[in-house]
């Protein structure tokens, strides 16, 4: 059985290093070296930090196109990656939310979607936002007669 064995394996060894030469000669590639490279995928890749943030939104955020050489990207089709919304900018399309008194309430919508309920003081005149969801608030003018 051994002898068997080594006269198979000169044969094996030409038949694949004939099916090698047939993959180049017809141009494909195996599947785990089909993933995009980080070079390809930089020109892919749109420069705008969200679809509606040109940006980043903090000091500390790095911008999408340095992610790119990041190792855990390097295989990784980014056009299929989730580019959500950012949160900055639709916040910023609400519009201020105009109260009675002196203290607004916010609870971020209530139920399970929302925050802890805070209050806020609106003493200054101006818009104050909640520091858990961004929503802003101010006080109402009110007449005096």
């Amino acid at each position: 059985m051994l002898a068997a064995a080594a006269a198979a394996r000169p044969a094996l060894r030409r038949l694949a290093a004939g099916q090698r030469a047939g993959w180049r000669a017809a141009g494909q590639r195996c599947k785990s070296s089909a993933a995009v490279t980080p070079a390809a995928a930089a020109t892919e890749l749109s420069r705008q930090q969200a679809p509606n943030r040109a940006t980043t939104w903090t000091e500390s955020q790095r911008p999408r196109e340095a992610v790119v050489d990041d190792p855990r990207f390097v295989q990784a089709n980014l056009e299929r990656q989730p580019r959500p919304l950012a949160a900055i900018e639709l916040i910023a399309e609400e519009p201020v939310r105009e109260v009675a008194g002196r203290l607004a309430c916010c609870d971020g919508g209530g139920g399970p979607l929302g925050h802890p309920r805070v209050w806020i003081n609106l003493d200054e005149g101006k818009a104050e936002d909640c520091g858990y969801c961004g929503l802003r608030f101010r006080q109402a003018p009110h007449h005096h007669h």
